[in-house]
């Protein structure tokens, strides 16, 4: 996400980056540059240039053009210029009630539906809530069935009621579910629209009035730019939401919404999609993201992430066994799925610094592992216990099951010895400091 936008950043610093004497025109041409690349990320025009004129101001006030590393200074001062316009901190969700009651509003195809699931994954298992499910879409049958389906991947009870048109009496019945149930926290999934339309506007006030939410959260396609930002202004205008969630961040977005909402609706980010597996949420992060726009990565988000997938006891078991040599395939095999778990493989990769511009037109997707996984598959419980038992017919008949070459399975093999004695002098220098 956000690769043209970082590029042509990177590129509006570099006059500032050369050896001759900076001065004010050459600050004025930086900003120039940055607006152009603002706007060409479908950031509102009034505000890509109220953000350089901010930039300008500060800038000059840093005494940029006197500085040693003055392409630095401009580095930080538009790094937190980005993050004072989306919104300085993260912003939580309200979910304080008996039961919490979180209303989503949005477009049709705006990703709804996924996020309700989502989030009912998030506090069910982070939170440790136990939520309930909604399906409040009466005009599309198959919303109510990818609510289901959702709810049942994810152990979710889904409330829904056919043949009751009316969104308003099931939303209260709903409610009254949740309390006989012991459900802490409601999520009420809405109908959209493909555009704004007064029946719509309507019906979700009328939801909102009846139920009083303690959250009401307007979802929004990232990859529709600058169209996203209008439609939360006029959802805003009508519901006076608490939140925006941006989904489908890892598509091909030019990130003009994220930089834009928080300006125009003076309203947070609260989380964002970034991918289809029902994991792919995450609170959204002003920081976080102003570093990841400017190609410094986003070390933080990357070990959180790693931490909610690695478990501590598990950890431990696979330390002692790499000490003892006793790592194996089967070891091996569950710490890919740990890293599949975690989400976007390109995506994770480019959370660390400097790896986004160097994976730009690099081509890797969630089927990176496929061919590993297939060899290891394709070995004998005895083989992935004991991988020194493979001899040249082994792994002839190893390539031959897994559709690879013996030349792919020898080069895994060698990595995988390479592997372990990098982990096992790894393990000896902790023991020994």
């Amino acid at each position: 996400m956000f690769e043209n936008l970082s590029e042509r950043l990177e590129k509006s610093f570099q006059v500032l980056k050369g050896q001759g004497r900076i001065t004010e025109i050459n600050v004025a041409e930086t900003l120039k540059e940055v607006r152009r690349s603002l706007l060409d990320a479908d950031v509102n025009y009034k505000i890509a240039k109220e953000f350089t004129d901010t930039v300008k101001e500060k800038a000059l006030g840093m005494n940029v053009l006197t500085a040693l590393k003055p392409g630095q200074v401009m580095v930080k001062v538009v790094h937190d210029e980005l993050v004072r316009l989306m919104g300085e901190t993260a912003t939580d969700i309200n979910i304080k009630g008996a039961p919490a009651i979180v209303l989503m509003a949005g477009l049709q195809g705006s990703g709804k539906t996924t996020f309700s699931g989502k989030l009912a994954n998030l506090l069910k298992n982070k939170r440790g809530k136990r939520p309930l499910l909604v399906a409040g879409d009466v005009y599309r049958p198959a919303a109510v069935e990818q609510l289901k389906v959702l709810g049942e991947q994810i152990g979710v009870p889904v409330y829904s009621e056919e043949g009751n048109n009316d969104p308003v009496r099931i939303a209260l019945n709903a409610i009254k579910e949740a309390k006989s149930t012991g459900r802490d926290v409601v999520i009420i999934d809405t109908a959209g629209r493909l555009a704004i339309d007064e029946q719509m506007m309507n019906e979700i006030t009328a939801i909102k009035k009846a139920v009083q939410p303690h959250e009401t959260l307007f979802v929004v396609d990232a990859m529709t730019g600058q169209d996203a930002v209008n439609t939360a202004k006029e959802f805003n205008d009508r519901l006076q939401f608490d939140g925006a969630i941006l989904t489908k961040l890892d598509g091909d977005t030019r990130g003009g919404a994220a930089l834009s909402i928080r300006a125009v609706v003076d309203k947070p980010i609260k989380f964002v999609g970034t991918g289809e597996k029902l994991e792919a949420l995450d609170v959204f992060h002003p920081e976080r993201m102003a570093d990841r726009i400017l190609g410094m990565g986003d070390i933080v988000s990357l070990v959180e992430k790693a931490q909610e997938q690695f478990n501590e006891e598990e950890a431990r078991k696979l330390q002692r066994k790499i000490a003892k040599n006793q790592f194996n395939f089967n070891d091996f095999l569950g710490q890919i799925k740990q890293i599949k778990k975690m989400g976007n493989v390109k995506d994770l990769m480019s959370m660390i610094p400097g790896m986004g511009k160097a994976l730009k037109n690099v081509d890797i997707d969630d089927n990176a592992f496929k061919g590993v996984e297939a060899i290891i598959y394709s070995m004998t419980p005895a083989e992935r216990e004991n991988p020194d038992i493979l001899n040249g017919s082994r792994r002839k008949r190893i390539a031959t099951g897994s559709g690879t070459t013996i030349q792919e399975v020898n080069r895994l093999l060698k990595q995988f010895e390479e592997s372990k004695k990098m982990m096992q002098q790894m393990s000896r220098g902790k023991r020994h400091s």
